[in-house]
């Protein structure tokens, strides 16, 4: 069962408060959640201003800093990240609808 949501094309709020898209269920916006469809190791409704994508980020695969702890390590994949721009020339980091901004935030859980 849903209510609906029409703000935001596509996403629907079920009775339970969660959030759907895609036919994928999230708790909220901006919370990433363990990915079970691919190969990524996770995956977050994003929301940032009236826009709202589905970011998948991260691959289960390989091993991230809560796994190997080594700082070097963890430096060059910083530096590599944040390396990336969009097609206006920011930094893609700095939007809450790319993946590099997941992979090198706190709140992205894989750093």
């Amino acid at each position: 069962m849903f209510i609906g949501f029409s703000r935001y094309p596509g996403v629907t709020r079920l009775s339970n408060g969660k959030l759907k898209k895609a036919g994928e269920i999230f708790e909220g916006f901006n919370k990433p959640k363990t990915d079970t469809k691919t190969s990524a190791k996770k995956v977050v409704l994003a929301k940032e201003g009236d826009k709202v994508k589905v970011v998948r980020y991260g691959n289960k695969n390989y091993s991230d800093f809560r796994k190997h702890k080594d700082p070097k390590r963890r430096e060059r994949f910083q530096k590599r990240h944040k390396a990336i721009k969009l097609k206006n020339g920011t930094p893609a980091y700095k939007s809450k609808l790319q993946a590099a901004y997941w992979s090198t935030s706190k709140s992205g859980g894989t750093w």
